[in-house]
C-alpha cells in the first residue's frame, strides 16, 4: 500500500525529534549539575541548600554513588570485550546489525512511496533486532562518562536514526523504508570484530580491513540516500521530480561519481540529490585517489610478499635479513653478484620485517634472476619457517653502521641469530656487529659454530685494525684496502701514476688449494717458482700443527717449514683463472715452461710421488730464525724493526715499571701487558709539556663526550702492542679527547703499557702542540660516533674540521733535527733553506663521499673525476680510510671464510677466532697476568724498505720487481708485496707524496727512491750497519729481553729503562760481529744469514754498555732512547706486527 506524506513524515520526525529533544535534556541536566556543584563551592550555602543535603539524605546519596559507580564499573568491563561474555556481546550487535542491513536490501525491492504491510514477516524480526539494539544502546549510554559526547558518536547516530522508527511502524502497523540505509554505517567495526576473532594479525591486514570497511560503509550509505531521495522527489515539489530506481541502480551511480567516469545513463534529477552528488564527488575524489590504491597495493603486497619460499630440489639459496635498505641491498648485490653472468647459481632471500619501498622494489626487479623479497621477521619462527632457515646454505645478517645506537643494532642482530640458531642449530650464521665488546655474546649460544662456517665480522675492529696498521706503516691501509675493494667504474688516468695505482686495484686476495707436487717443499721455493713460473705471488698458506693438530694461517713462512698435500695457498692475483694454475702444476709436464698461459691441467699419470706424511719442521739453533708450532726460544734474535720511541723516561717510566720475572705478555703471548694503571697516572696537563715530550709517538684524535657510544679504543691500540716488538720500540700512544669520553674507554685500556691521555680537543691548536704533534710519526682522526643526523654528508664534520686543523700545521726541518724517514718530506732537499714539512695523517670518514671535503678532486691536475674516496689522490697515498668496503666482507665471509681469517689477522695483529678465547677471559678483555710463552711472537711483520739503505741494497740486480721478490726471498726470506713509490719528481711533488703499488708485474721497472712493502720474518735485521768489515756485509743487532737494564741519559744520569723480562736467566744487551753463513735449506742453495753458534761471553746482569764513538764510521750502540733517532735517520725501515 501506499504511504502518506504524514506517515513518511511520521517515521523521519520520530528519529529527528529523539536526537533533537535528547540532545536538550542532556544540555539541561548538565547547566543544572554545574549550577549545583557550583553552589556547593560556595561558603555559607544557605537554609535550603542545608534542608535539600541533610545527613540522612547525604548517607543515601553517597551510597546510591557508590552502587551506580559500582554497576558502571562492570558495564565498562561488559562493553570492553575484554570478557567473553562481552565479546560475544559485540559480535552479536554486528551480526544482528548486519542483518537488519539485509533486511533493508530485500525491503529496497518495494517502491520507496509504499509502506509494507505487518503482514511481511521481515517486520517482527527486524523489530526484534532493534529492541536487542536498543538494549545495547541503554548500556552504552549507562557506562559513557561524557553523556553529550556519547550522543554525538557514529554508533549512537546510527541507533537514533533507525530504532525510533522500528517502534512507529509497530505502532502504525506498517512500515517504510526512511533512514534504515544507516545501518551500513556499522561496517566501520569489522576491523575490531576481526582481531576479535583472531582472523587479522598483521598490521597490513588489519589497515586492509579499515580501508574496505571504509570504502564499503560509504558507497551503501551514499547509495541509501540517493535511492531514498530519487524515489521521494524534493518535498517542496510534492515527489513531482522523482524517478523509480532501484538499489542496485543506487549504488551504480555512486560507482560511478567516485570513479570519476559519470557513464550518464543513471543520473540524479532532484535537487537533494544533484546537491549530495556535488558534495559527494569532492569526497570520493579524496576517497579513490587515496583509500582504493593503498586497498590494491597492499592486497597485492600481501600475496606478493606473504607467500612463504618455495624450496627447489638442487637449488641453493641463502636468507639475508637485518638491515634492508636500498644501500644495503645494493652494496651487497654488487659484491655478491660480482661472478660474470650465468656463473650465479645462488638464489638470495631478503627477509625484510617493512615492505620494500619503491626504489627498492625496482632494485629486486633488476636482479629478479636471482633475489627473492619475503616480509617478515628473523625473530619469529613462522617467518623463518616460510623462507625455509633450515634449507639455506647460510643465513647472513647486515648490520647499519650508520645508525645512531650501535648498541641497540648489535643486541638486535645477535637476538636475531639466537632465534636462527635455536630454530635450527644446523644453520650457517654471519654476523656484522659494530661494536667488538658485544662479540663475545655470539660464541657463548650453544649451537655456535666455527668450524661450520659461523663467523663475525666486527666493524669497530677492522676499522680501528686498519687505522693501526696505517700508523705503524705508512701506506700499509690503503695497501691492504686494495686487496678487498671491487672497483667497477670506468676510469681514464691522466697521470702515469695514476695507471699503476690503477692497475694495482684489479689484484684482490684469492685462495687455491696447491698441487701436490709441491708437497715436501719449503714456503719460499714455492712461492719462488709461483712467481716466476706462473705470475703469482703466493703470500700465505694453511698450515696444520704436527703436534695439536689445529690449522692456522702462516704468512710467509720460514723455510723450516715444509708444505703438505692439499695445502691451501692465499695469492695476491687479479682473477681465480690465474691462480688456478698454482693447482694445475705438474713437475714433469710444466718443469721446463716458463710462459704461465701454458700451465694447464695435464694428463700426466706418473707425477713424481713425494712421500711426506706431514709437514715437517725442522728447527736449526743456529739459524737466522729458530721456528716452532708451540714453543719459541725466548733467545730469539730480533732486528731493530723500528726507532725507538723517543721520549723522556724520566718522569714517564714508572708508571710501567716491568714485573720483576715475568715477560709482561698477556696469557696468549701476542700482546704487551702491564699491571693496571690508574687513569689519573696517565692524564697529561699542557702546562707540563717540558715533562712529556714525546718523539716518534702516535697521536690518536677521539671525538665524543660522556654520553656518546663506545668506539672501543682496544682494537686500535691492539695492533700497536703486538709481542713480536719489543717494549723498546714500541711507540707511545697519546689519545687526544674529552676526558669523560676517555675515562670509559680507559676499562679496556689500562693493561696496556704507554699509553697517555690529553684532555682537550683535535680542534684546538694548542691541544696539539701540548701533545707534542710536531714530533710524530703518525696522527690518526678517528670517526666520532654515530649521531641522529639528517644529512649523511654531516657524519664526518669533526673528522674533517680536525684533518684541516691539522694539515695547516707546518714544522720546521732544521739541518741538524733527526728525523723519521716517513716525516722528513720537507718541501725542499737543499740544506742551505730551511726545510718545512707537514705532519703526516691518517684520516677516517665514514661516509666515503665526503671525501671531497678534504681533497679538491676538480682543482688537482694529478687527480681523478669523481668523488669516489677510492680513486682519490689522498686514498692512494695513504691519508684517507673510509670502513665502507667491510660491507663487502659479507660475500666474502660467505664464499671463502678463509679469506676473512687472513684479513683478521692482518689487520688485528694476529687475533683468530680460537685466540679470541683468550682474550674475553677479563673485564677488559686480557688477562690479568703474564707470561713467558712467546710462541705468538715468531711472526711475520709487514713492513716498507728501501731498495738503498737497507739490506736491500745487496741484491744485485734490483732494476725490475722480479729480481727484487727473488733475491729478497732467496737470500733472507723477506717476502715483497708492493712498492711505495713517489707520485712525482720533486719540482712537481713538494710535497714528496708516495703512492701504493700492489703487486706489481715482475717486470717492472724500479726507482732508487721506492720503498718496498714486504713480509719480514720475525728476528730479521734489516738495517744496513754503517761499520766495514770483511767478514761481514752487514750486522744483526741481537737484542735479548732483560731481567733488568741500566741505560744513560743524555746527561749521564742512571735510569731504569722498561724492557721485557724473562724467567730466563737475563741477559745484557749485546752487539756481535756475525760471520756469514751458508745453509741448505730443503735442498736449494739459497744463502741466508744465520747466526753464529758462538757467542762472546755476556757481561754480569745490570752491567752498562758505553757508547764509544770513533773516526771509522762503526755503528754506535747505546740503551738511551733519545740517542739512536739521530743515528738512524738515514735508515729506513717500518714494520708492523701480523
Amino acid at each position: 500500500m501506499a504511504c502518506s506524506i504524514e506517515i513518511q513524515a511520521a517515521f523521519i520526525l520520530s528519529s529527528f525529534v529523539t536526537f533533537f529533544v535528547g540532545l536538550l535534556i542532556l544540555f539541561i541536566f548538565r547547566l543544572i549539575w554545574r549550577t549545583i556543584k557550583k553552589w556547593q563551592n560556595i561558603k555559607g550555602t544557605g537554609i535550603i541548600l542545608e534542608l535539600l543535603l541533610t545527613k540522612s539524605t547525604g548517607n543515601k546519596h553517597l551510597k546510591s554513588l557508590h552502587f551506580h559507580g559500582i554497576f558502571r564499573n562492570r558495564i565498562e568491563m561488559l562493553l570492553s570485550a575484554q570478557t567473553f561474555v562481552g565479546q560475544v556481546l559485540m559480535i552479536l550487535v554486528f551480526v544482528l546489525s548486519i542483518g537488519s542491513l539485509i533486511i533493508y536490501f530485500i525491503n529496497s525491492s518495494d517502491p520507496v512511496g509504499s509502506c509494507s504491510s505487518y503482514q511481511d514477516k521481515t517486520i517482527p524480526i527486524d523489530l526484534t533486532f532493534n529492541v536487542f539494539f536498543s538494549f545495547y544502546f541503554g548500556l552504552r549510554f549507562v557506562a559513557a562518562d561524557d553523556k553529550i559526547k556519547f550522543w554525538l558518536e557514529m554508533n549512537s547516530i546510527v541507533d537514533i536514526f533507525t530504532i525510533p522508527p522500528t517502534f512507529i511502524s509497530y505502532y502504525l502497523k506498517s512500515n517504510w523504508l526512511g533512514l534504515r540505509f544507516l545501518r551500513a554505517l556499522r561496517l566501520l567495526e569489522l576491523p575490531q570484530i576481526l582481531q576479535i576473532l583472531q582472523a587479522i594479525r598483521t598490521s597490513s591486514s588489519v589497515k586492509f580491513s579499515k580501508l574496505l570497511s571504509i570504502v564499503l560503509s560509504t558507497w551503501f550509505t551514499a547509495a541509501g540516500f540517493i535511492h531514498l531521495v530519487e524515489n521521494s522527489g524534493d518535498p517542496w515539489l510534492k515527489g513531482r521530480n522523482s524517478q523509480n530506481i532501484s538499489y542496485f541502480e543506487s549504488i551504480y551511480l555512486v560507482m560511478a561519481t567516485t570513479s570519476t567516469v559519470g557513464f550518464g545513463d543513471v543520473v540524479a534529477k532532484t535537487s537533494l540529490g544533484r546537491t549530495f552528488i556535488m558534495f559527494f564527488t569532492l569526497g570520493s575524489l579524496i576517497l579513490f585517489a587515496n583509500y582504493v590504491p593503498e586497498m590494491v597495493e597492499i592486497f597485492a603486497n600481501k600475496r606478493k610478499y606473504t607467500s612463504p619460499y618455495e624450496v627447489v630440489k638442487g637449488k641453493k639459496f641463502i636468507v639475508v635479513c637485518g638491515n634492508i635498505t636500498v644501500d644495503s641491498v645494493t652494496a651487497f648485490l654488487r659484491n655478491f653478484l660480482r661472478h660474470k653472468s650465468g656463473q650465479i647459481n645462488i638464489e638470495i632471500v631478503f627477509l625484510g620485517e617493512v615492505p620494500p619501498s619503491l626504489e627498492l622494489e625496482t632494485l629486486f626487479k633488476c636482479y629478479m634472476a636471482y633475489t627473492t623479497f619475503v616480509s617478515g621477521s628473523a625473530l619469529k619462527w613462522e617467518d623463518l619457517r616460510r623462507v625455509a632457515v633450515e634449507s639455506a646454505e647460510a643465513c647472513l645478517i647486515i648490520a647499519n653502521p650508520l645508525c645512531s645506537d650501535s648498541h641497540a643494532e648489535d643486541t638486535s642482530n645477535i637476538m636475531r641469530v639466537l632465534s636462527i640458531k635455536n630454530y635450527n642449530p644446523n644453520t650457517r650464521v654471519i654476523i656484522q656487529i659494530l661494536q667488538s665488546h658485544n662479540k663475545v655474546f655470539l660464541p657463548k649460544i650453544p649451537s655456535w659454530n666455527w668450524t661450520t662456517g659461523d663467523n663475525i665480522i666486527c666493524f669497530a675492529e677492522l676499522k680501528l685494525g686498519f687505522m693501526a696498521q696505517g700508523c705503524l706503516v705508512p701506506g700499509l691501509c690503503t695497501f691492504l684496502t686494495t686487496l678487498f675493494i671491487e672497483q667497477n667504474k670506468k676510469v681514464f688516468p691522466k697521470q702515469p701514476w695514476q695507471k699503476h695505482f690503477l692497475n694495482g686495484l684489479k689484484n684482490k686476495i684469492l685462495t687455491q688449494r696447491l698441487s701436490d707436487d709441491f708437497a715436501g717443499m719449503s714456503f719460499p721455493e714455492v712461492s719462488r717458482l709461483c712467481f716466476v713460473k706462473m705470475g703469482l705471488m703466493l703470500i700465505a698458506i694453511e698450515h696444520k700443527s704436527l703436534f695439536h693438530g689445529c690449522c692456522g694461517l702462516m704468512l710467509n713462512p720460514s723455510a723450516e717449514v715444509k708444505l703438505r698435500k692439499n695445502t691451501l695457498g692465499f695469492f695476491i692475483a687479479e682473477s681465480s683463472k690465474e691462480v688456478i694454475r698454482a693447482a694445475f702444476y705438474c713437475a714433469k709436464c710444466h718443469g721446463d715452461v716458463f710462459i704461465p698461459e701454458l700451465i694447464g691441467k695435464c694428463n700426466c699419470k706418473t707425477k713424481i710421488q713425494r712421500h711426506f706424511p706431514g709437514t715437517t719442521l725442522l728447527v736449526k739453533r743456529g739459524s737466522m730464525r729458530e721456528f716452532s708450532d708451540s714453543t719459541q726460544s725466548d733467545d730469539l734474535p730480533f732486528g731493530q724493526a723500528n726507532l725507538m720511541s723517543n721520549v723522556s723516561f724520566a718522569t714517564r717510566t714508572f708508571l710501567y715499571e716491568p714485573e720483576p720475572g715475568c715477560d709482561q705478555l698477556d696469557e696468549s703471548g701476542m700482546f704487551h701487558w702491564c699491571r693496571a694503571i690508574a687513569l689519573d697516572r696517565v692524564i697529561l696537563k699542557r702546562m707540563d709539556k717540558s715533562k712529556h715530550e714525546f718523539r716518534n709517538h702516535v697521536v690518536a684524535c677521539v671525538f665524543g663526550d660522556a654520553h656518546s657510544t663506545l668506539m672501543g679504543l682496544r682494537n686500535f691500540v691492539i695492533p700497536l702492542r703486538a709481542s713480536s716488538y719489543t717494549r723498546q720500540e714500541l711507540k707511545d700512544i697519546v689519545f687526544i679527547g674529552s676526558l669523560d669520553y676517555l675515562k670509559r674507554e680507559w676499562v679496556f685500556l689500562r693493561n696496556f703499557p704507554q699509553i697517555y691521555i690529553l684532555p682537550g680537543s683535535a680542534l684546538f691548536p694548542e691541544d696539539l702542540r701540548a701533545a707534542n704533534i710536531e714530533e710524530c710519526s703518525m696522527c690518526a682522526v678517528l670517526s666520532s660516533s654515530s649521531k641522529a643526523l639528517s644529512s649523511p654528508a654531516l657524519v664526518d664534520t669533526e673528522t674533517i674540521m680536525a684533518t684541516l686543523n691539522i694539515g695547516s700545521l707546518r714544522v720546521s726541518c732544521a739541518p741538524n733535527m733527526p728525523e723519521e724517514p716517513w716525516t722528513s718530506e720537507c718541501f725542499t732537499r737543499f740544506p742551505e733553506k730551511l726545510k718545512f714539512r707537514r705532519i703526516p695523517i691518517l684520516t677516517e670518514l665514514k661516509n666515503p663521499s665526503n671525501i671531497h671535503y678534504i681533497e679538491q678532486l676538480s682543482g688537482l691536475d694529478e687527480s681523478f673525476s669523481g668523488t669516489n674516496l677510492h680513486l682519490s689522490t689522498s686514498f692512494s697515498t695513504g691519508t684517507v680510510f673510509s670502513g665502507s668496503f667491510l660491507d663487502s666482507l659479507l660475500a666474502t665471509a660467505f664464499y671463502n671464510y678463509h679469506v676473512l681469517e687472513l684479513l683478521q689477522m692482518l689487520v688485528t695483529g694476529g687475533i683468530s677466532s680460537q685466540l679470541e678465547q683468550f682474550l674475553d677471559k677479563s673485564f677488559c678483555g686480557l688477562i690479568h697476568s703474564c707470561t713467558s710463552v712467546v710462541s705468538g711472537r715468531a711472526r711475520c711483520k709487514l713492513g716498507l724498505l728501501s731498495l738503498n739503505q737497507t739490506i736491500l741494497s745487496n741484491i744485485e740486480p734490483r732494476k725490475t720487481f722480479g729480481q727484487v721478490f727473488c733475491g729478497s726471498l732467496d737470500n733472507f726470506g723477506i717476502l715483497c708485496l708492493g712498492l711505495y713509490r713517489m707520485i712525482d719528481e720533486e719540482e712537481n711533488n713538494p710535497e714528496e707524496k708516495r703512492f701504493v703499488i700492489t703487486r706489481p708485474p715482475n717486470n717492472f721497472k724500479l726507482l732508487p727512491s721506492d720503498l718496498v712493502f714486504c713480509a719480514i720474518p720475525y728476528g730479521t735485521s734489516c738495517y744496513k750497519m754503517d761499520g766495514t768489515s770483511s767478514q761481514s756485509p752487514y750486522e744483526i743487532i741481537n737484542m735479548v729481553p732483560l731481567a733488568s737494564e741500566t741505560v744513560t741519559e743524555i746527561n749521564d744520569s742512571p735510569m731504569v729503562d722498561p724492557v721485557n723480562q724473562t724467567t730466563k736467566p737475563p741477559l745484557t744487551t749485546s752487539l756481535h760481529h756475525l760471520q756469514p753463513k751458508t745453509i741448505s735449506i730443503s735442498g736449494s742453495k739459497q744463502t741466508v744469514v744465520a747466526h753464529s753458534s758462538k757467542m762472546p761471553p755476556q757481561p754480569h746482569l745490570g752491567e752498562t754498555e758505553t757508547v764509544k764513538e770513533n773516526e771509522k764510521g762503526k755503528m754506535k750502540e747505546t740503551t738511551e732512547e733519545n740517542a739512536p733517532a739521530s743515528s738512524k735517520s738515514n735508515l729506513l725501515i717500518f714494520s708492523t706486527s701480523l
